[in-house]
């Protein structure tokens, strides 16, 4: 690691400026994370058109907040209303709700504050000292590594991400398609234009991005609270007591470091390290009965790992350029947007950035500690607003911030268009989620591939010989196959109990 770089990027995020763009960044991400449905993904693809007029690293100083920021805020709607503010705390809503009913919201809000601010700390420091070494073994990655790796990327999303695989697999199968539309890079001829001019430099990211998030989360937001009006909870006093905190020491120390492994997967990040590190918990715990009846560790061990998690996950976005979740696809268009790539040379070409958005964490994290216990109360009286006052002006706000890159009316109907497959798809079950991250790889999976074959002459075997780019796509075909050998192996255990049964059965006749 490079102390001067290090230390440079620190004086840097001290300046007043990015100070308070680091202020503003984690007051949106805690207001989002209060709010329920919108989430990080979809106000930082809101806020994309803002960055233009902002210098980079104070642009994705806020726009980073606003991603750590949110898993903070979800923790409230979760605990008062057992409406999870963000997807990373549903597990939260178990035994957060329960002590709220209890009378301990207080305690249970101050122990994930608490549990949130160790979690991302010990992540941050993870990721200074592992990030400048991932990049640099990055710098060994070609073409054909950049294939394999998008390649998994798209995968794991599936494979070991949240939800039906199915169906993300056809959401990220969608998303690669729609990379695919515009001019083809290397000839030039016209791919899924329909003759449209508008549609011959491809599909903008901010416009897919505003319209599945962004419009899709809106009509779909409306439509769920509608349905169900609920007062908060009271909160009482905020600060947990001795015999709290030690009774949720260990759960918060393991949930950092799952937190930590899990974020740097692909599709992996806030939510899967949540479920796993509560699972843990009750797995570990001598009285699981307690779980989803009040306990502590039931709260502190999910909000652990999920801030935990949604630090590390910038380690392969800066380092490889690499998004593991939706929020890092966003991130990862900003950055192109604002003229930066991410990837093994970021470290070297932009260490401004790139150390900036890392020591932003120190200080945005300890801010989220300050600024989370006192604003409760304020939280609380958000949740009281009507969705159909907030709906409006979000929708305002993003379609002025899609005509403003192109000012064109096309790119606001197209953006309608993708909020209502938004729409259908969360209504259907499907998470826009990996179309998304599918749509960002894309372009890095065919261009990789095209130059990759350029190189080996056309044998597609070339991908095998080269030591990384063979170890990922092994992984990938391991992770391919491994679904239905187990399918396999299951059903021809269950024959064969069913054959046990019967010879049981003759002999006993």
């Amino acid at each position: 690691m490079d102390l001067n770089a290090f230390l440079e990027g620190f004086a840097l995020v001290v300046e007043p400026k990015n100070l308070l763009y680091c202020l503003i960044g984690v007051l949106i991400g805690m207001i989002i994370g209060v709010l329920p449905g919108l989430g990080p993904a979809a106000t930082i693809a809101i806020l994309l058109p803002i960055t233009y007029a902002i210098d980079p690293v104070s642009a994705i100083i806020m726009l980073a907040g606003i991603y750590y920021g949110a898993q903070y805020g979800g923790t409230i709607t979760s605990v008062l209303l057992r409406l999870p503010g963000e997807a990373s705390s549903v597990v939260t809503v178990f035994d957060g709700f329960a002590l709220a009913k209890q009378g301990k919201a207080g305690t249970a809000l101050g122990i994930a504050a608490i549990g949130s601010f160790v979690g991302a700390t010990i992540s941050i420091i993870g990721l200074t000292l592992l990030a400048p070494v991932v990049a640099s073994f990055a710098l060994d990655f070609g073409p054909p590594e950049y294939a394999a790796l998008a390649l998994l990327g798209v995968l794991l999303v599936a494979a070991i991400g949240s939800g039906n695989k199915l169906k993300a697999l056809i959401a990220g199968t969608i998303g690669l398609l729609l990379a695919t539309v515009g001019r083809d890079s290397f000839s030039g001829a016209s791919r899924f234009t329909f003759d449209s001019l508008h549609l011959a430099d491809g599909i903008d990211f901010v416009v897919v991005a505003m319209g599945l998030f962004g419009v899709g989360e809106i009509l779909y937001n409306l439509e769920q609270r509608h349905a169900r009006r609920q007062i908060p909870t009271a909160v009482g006093n905020v600060w947990p007591s001795r015999k709290d905190l030690k009774q949720a020491s260990g759960a918060i120390g393991r949930g950092s470091i799952i937190g930590f492994v899990l974020g740097v997967l692909p599709g992996g990040g806030a939510v899967l390290s949540s479920i796993v590190a509560y699972a843990t918990e009750k797995r570990r715990s001598k009285t699981p009965e307690r779980f989803g009846r009040g306990a502590v560790e039931g709260v502190a061990a999910p909000e652990t790992a999920n801030n935990a998690a949604a630090t590390s996950s910038f380690i392969p976005l800066l380092t490889i350029g690499l998004p593991a979740n939706a929020s890092m696809a966003m991130l990862f268009g900003a950055l192109l947007i604002l003229g930066v790539s991410p990837g093994p040379q970021l470290v070297d070409e932009h260490p401004d950035v790139f150390w900036g958005v890392i020591n932003s964490m120190y200080i945005g994290n300890l801010l989220l500690l300050i600024l989370s216990i006192p604003l409760v109360g304020l939280f609380v009286r958000i949740l009281r607003v009507r969705p159909a006052i907030l709906a409006p002006i979000t929708a305002l706000i993003t379609i002025l911030g899609v005509y403003t890159i192109n000012n064109s009316t096309f790119d606001i109907f197209l953006m309608i268009v993708f909020g209502v497959i938004g729409y259908l798809m969360k209504k259907g079950g499907f998470d826009p989620g990996p179309m998304v991250l599918a749509f960002v790889l894309g372009s890095i999976i065919e261009s990789s591939t095209r130059r990759s074959l350029l190189i080996f002459g056309g044998d597609p075997t070339g991908f095998f010989t080269r030591p990384i780019s063979g170890t990922i796509l092994a992984i990938f075909v391991i992770l391919l196959v491994l679904p239905a050998v187990r399918l396999a192996l299951k059903r021809r255990g269950e024959h064969k109990a069913a054959e046990s049964a019967d010879a049981s059965k003759e002999v006993g006749v």
